[in-house]
């Protein structure tokens, strides 16, 4: 792990984690790309690039929480009001007994999934083919949102429960999470911004919970030491300020544009990674 690299990975993170593009697989493909370049077997991924990817992801959940701070204090108000006079009509309420129910059923799903998803990353051609999956996925669920359901502003107990299923399948590199998020809310009838925000909001105990856990579980305190925390911190700021900036022009974005480029962007980029894994991996 180097500077530039981390840095350069930072960007990636803090971009596609939030554009319906995949963070994971762009993740993927920029760790293999330099390998390839560098002649580092693929095969190969020391504890400190695991580690260091946990952190691109604590880096955009800070971007996260920054931005929708104020909807998140408005929905734990509204969630211990709640269950303090046991009645759950506020709106605000409902959104934050969906985020628990969503996040349940996400890591229900998710679990076992979860060595599939470690193997993908030993595989870039393959992340490139579910990354054109998603694109296709985005291409229809615009496609139904314009043709076929009447759109709405609120998530509903089917939105939240379908979205949920889509973020847990995400877990696969390639899958992009906000792309299967947003375009599930598409598919049961929510306007792209009300489906953005919730994909949003939906993330953060996923991503809490991963970059919390991991490191107490997984890394080898002697080990951490020996690690360039300079390029890893760095790297994590890097990706929380990316993010912050990638969230608050996305959102401005899809208020008034389709998804469209995103699922070209995929497609696009998966038949290239695919190919150039399929012969250089």
């Amino acid at each position: 792990m180097n500077f530039i690299q981390a840095i350069l990975m930072g960007i990636v993170q803090g971009l596609s984690e939030f554009l319906p593009i995949s963070s994971s697989a762009h993740l993927v493909f920029t760790s293999n790309f330099y390998k390839v370049f560098k002649g580092i077997e693929i095969a190969q991924q020391s504890n400190e690039e695991v580690f260091f990817d946990i952190m691109l992801h604590f880096g955009t959940l800070i971007a996260v929480l920054i931005f929708f701070r104020k909807e998140i204090l408005a929905i734990l108000k509204a969630l211990i009001n709640a269950i303090k006079t046991k009645n759950y009509s506020d709106p605000e309420a409902r959104i934050g007994l969906f985020i628990i129910l969503g996040t349940i059923i996400t890591i229900a799903l998710a679990l076992p999934l979860h060595d599939v998803a470690e193997m993908l990353v030993y595989s870039p051609a393959i992340v490139g083919g579910l990354l054109i999956i998603t694109g296709i996925v985005l291409f229809v669920s615009e496609y139904i949102s314009k043709h076929v359901v009447a759109q709405k502003e609120n998530v509903d107990l089917k939105s939240s429960i379908l979205i949920a299923l889509a973020q847990g399948l995400a877990v696969l590199p390639g899958f992009s999470r906000s792309g299967w998020t947003i375009a599930t809310g598409l598919f049961t009838g929510l306007d792209r911004v009300t489906a953005a925000k919730y994909s949003f909001l939906l993330s953060i105990p996923i991503i809490l919970g991963a970059s919390m856990v991991y490191p107490f579980i997984k890394i080898d305190l002697h080990e951490a030491i020996t690690y360039n925390w300079i390029a890893i911190i760095f790297g994590t700021i890097v990706s929380g300020l990316v993010g912050y900036l990638c969230i608050k022009y996305f959102l401005k974005f899809v208020s008034k544009f389709s998804l469209a480029i995103f699922g070209w962007y995929c497609i696009i980029a998966g038949l290239g990674t695919l190919l150039f894994f399929s012969i250089y991996g």
